[in-house]
């Protein structure tokens, strides 16, 4: 299976880079994962919502570009479906039993995605309506792909 995560903005935490690394190492056990790393448009502090609303259409065209056709697109959206681990491996499991073999997982902006990226999503997960730092999501997204995998292959992952 193919999976692809397409992302906004550029991690600038080693921290956080050597977690993506460490995780990308070990799905490649399971996986062919790409990662997408896209611009990310600067937002002004004092920004108007329409000032928003634009900046989310520009990052919304490149994600929208980056996505190929023939993938399962799995927007993550905090009004989306929240599962647990095995809930996800399930989720996971199932798409390749349908034929779909690249899945792609989009992390928005700081603001979010636009409505046409969420229009284009087959599936909306949360995974908290908390709000987390795109940075971070990503190491946490990969570490959940990572234990469903886990799960999916019989073998031990904590609870």
């Amino acid at each position: 299976m193919r999976i692809t995560c397409i992302t906004v903005g550029k991690i600038k935490e080693k921290y956080f880079t050597m977690a993506i690394e460490e995780y990308a190492k070990r799905l490649s056990r399971y996986c062919r994962l790409e990662i997408v790393e896209l611009a990310d448009e600067k937002t002004p502090d004092n920004a108007s919502a329409l000032m928003e609303e634009q900046i989310k259409q520009k990052e919304g065209e490149r994600i929208l570009k980056a996505i190929k056709e023939d993938a399962y697109v799995i927007a993550l959206a905090i009004e989306g479906k929240q599962l647990d681990s095995v809930e996800l491996s399930e989720k996971l499991a199932g798409l390749g039993v349908n034929g779909n073999s690249h899945i792609t997982f989009i992390i928005g902006g700081s603001l979010g995605l636009s409505k046409e990226v969420l229009a284009r999503a087959d599936y909306k997960l949360s995974f908290s309506r908390m709000t987390f730092p795109h940075q971070l999501m990503r190491v946490v997204l990969l570490e959940q792909i990572y234990r469903a995998y886990r799960i999916m292959n019989g073998e031990p992952y904590h609870k």
